[in-house]
């Protein structure tokens, strides 16, 4: 007989390994701190769009949807201002990450906008067209939008007018004047988008422009400018001696 004690088996279930975290947590973390320390303009724009993103998708690598839809639509402002139909196509996207987009987009409108309230609009023409730009220049349909100042050319008021389809939007001078009347307006700044992207002036624009000029003199309203808006600039019919 052995002298030998055998022992139990040790019936402890081994402890489970240690998960190791996303590689994209600590990816995320980087991004914030340059984001703190340099700065947004340190950032490209997919790595501006994974920040915006990250609040939506809180346990998900982002960058392979900001690269894709940068792909799909060329930058950061087109992507913000892209149409949620379109946006839906792109592989990977949910509800949660349009809406985080689309509150980017009404932020930047909101605070253009805010920045034109209580100035001189004349005297701060930079900031009309920015405001002007980010507002419609990105929209997949003609809008046309109308300024209407008070005599300090102050804004009284902002306003869609018309929405049209993507090369058209139907205008009509009388209501343009029958509204400056109702908010006592003294002058107008128009203002439509060519989602074409080229903001060039067309035949008809010009001649929608001379027909509410021709309304406007007699009741004693300025038109200051007819400024067009796309995502490859801007023109003034102003500047351009269209009016």
């Amino acid at each position: 007989m052995s002298s030998e004690t055998s022992e139990a088996p040790d019936k402890t279930p081994p402890k489970p390994a240690r998960a190791e975290p996303p590689h994209y947590h600590g990816h995320r973390q980087r991004l914030r701190e340059r984001f703190r320390s340099a700065g947004a303009a340190a950032l490209g724009d997919y790595e501006l769009l994974e920040l915006v993103l990250f609040a939506a998708q809180p346990r998900r690598d982002m960058k392979p949807l900001a690269k894709a839809l940068l792909k799909r639509f060329g930058s950061f402002a087109e992507v913000i201002h892209a149409p949620e139909t379109l946006l839906r196509e792109i592989d990977g996207i949910g509800e949660a990450c349009i809406d985080q987009l689309k509150l980017i987009a009404a932020a930047a409108t909101r605070v253009t906008r805010g920045e034109l309230k209580h100035r001189t609009l004349l005297s701060s023409w930079n900031e009309v067209i920015d405001y002007c730009r980010t507002s419609m220049a990105f929209a997949d349909k003609e809008q046309f939008r109308i300024l209407f100042l008070d005599k300090r050319n102050q804004l009284i008021s902002d306003e869609v007018q018309q929405t049209g389809t993507v090369d058209h939007t139907p205008v009509y001078p009388r209501e343009v004047m029958k509204r400056a009347l109702e908010l006592s307006a003294t002058a107008i700044i128009l203002v439509h988008n060519h989602p074409s992207g080229d903001p060039t002036p067309s035949q008809a624009d010009v001649r929608m422009t001379k027909s509410i000029v021709d309304i406007a003199g007699p009741l004693g309203i300025t038109v200051h400018d007819h400024i067009i808006v796309g995502r490859n600039g801007h023109a003034s019919l102003k500047g351009m001696k269209l009016m």
